[in-house]
């Protein structure tokens, strides 16, 4: 009964506004102090934005083969895609025509290939934290993006009162938008039909495989980052992106966020369809990490802006 009764009071205390308030002082060492949004940055929105084409750039010239219906509709970019195939692959010439015998590799692999590490969740190594996010290969320096936060992102007015209930992964922005990164139940529902709502013929402009087992972004994982304890110290922080209009439509199939609400300017040129910002969160090493560490995330002191997983 009285263990019961602890896991409860353990997994609910974090939504407890006067045990946060307590044990945020107790904390001081490991938050830290933004005094405007603004300054909440790390490394600038242009390296997050570099870092993520590089990985997605990486990732479709993987899944070249399957990309077929996407690179019917666009010349240009196939042939742009076909002169960075040829290049990676320097013994053999591939063409338009052979580029289905290519050798595959697994997301994870694309990423340690692409950026020296990878990260995968596992049983966390704090107690009583479930699953946890561990870099399980290479070496991560200080300021690199190490994760993303994936999920459904609702502005202030609009409803998430049921999607909340129980929920763990809801994550206050800055700015108050909030961003659902639960991949079960009634969340996992409406980031899919959010999702399938905003697709355009072959182009998605979301990844749905977060909500999978089969991730096909390997840094959608943000979500399961737990955070510091009195006894390990945070090696990651929170940094807020808004992805911009203008990213490749060729590539919005791995961003792992959608926006709840439908808002498609007509005015705005075909290539440049969707939803007019998709906000995700990165998450930064504030130190060089290594393989085999678990990643724990370091708060930021700007009033609720926290995650939604304080287990």
């Amino acid at each position: 009964m009285l263990r019961a009764l602890r896991r409860r009071w353990d997994a609910y205390k974090y939504r407890f506004v006067p045990w946060v308030a307590l044990n945020l002082r107790r904390k001081r060492r490991t938050l830290r102090y933004v005094p405007k949004s603004s300054q909440d940055k790390i490394i600038s929105d242009e390296d997050v934005f570099e870092t993520l084409l590089k990985i997605f750039r990486a990732l479709f010239v993987n899944d070249f083969s399957r990309q077929a219906r996407i690179l019917a509709l666009l010349p240009e970019i196939k042939c742009k895609y076909l002169e960075l195939l040829n290049s990676q692959q320097k013994p053999s010439k591939v063409n338009s025509r052979d580029h289905q015998s290519q050798r595959v590799f697994s997301p994870e692999e694309v990423l340690f290939n692409t950026l020296g590490f990878t990260v995968s969740r596992d049983q966390s190594s704090l107690m009583s934290a479930g699953t946890g996010v561990f870099v399980s290969k290479g070496f991560v320096p200080k300021g690199t993006v190490v994760s993303m936060y994936p999920g459904t992102v609702y502005r202030k007015h609009e409803p998430i009162f049921f999607q909340s209930l129980g929920n763990p992964f809801i994550f206050r922005c800055i700015d108050g938008v909030l961003i659902d990164g639960n991949d079960k139940g009634l969340s996992r529902s409406v980031y899919r039909s959010c999702s399938r709502r905003d697709q355009l013929g072959p182009f998605q402009m979301s990844d749905e495989s977060w909500l999978t087992a089969a991730l096909q972004n390997p840094l959608a994982v943000g979500q399961y980052v737990n955070n510091c304890t009195h006894e390990k110290a945070a090696n990651v922080c929170y940094q807020e992106f808004d992805v911009p209009r203008y990213f490749p439509i060729e590539l919005k199939q791995y961003l792992p966020n959608i926006v709840y609400s439908h808002d498609i300017e007509r005015s705005i040129p075909w290539d440049q369809i969707g939803p007019s910002w998709t906000g995700t969160l990165g998450l930064l090493p504030s130190l060089n990490v290594v393989c085999h560490i678990h990643l724990e995330v370091l708060l930021s002191q700007r009033g609720l802006a926290f995650s939604g997983r304080f287990k």
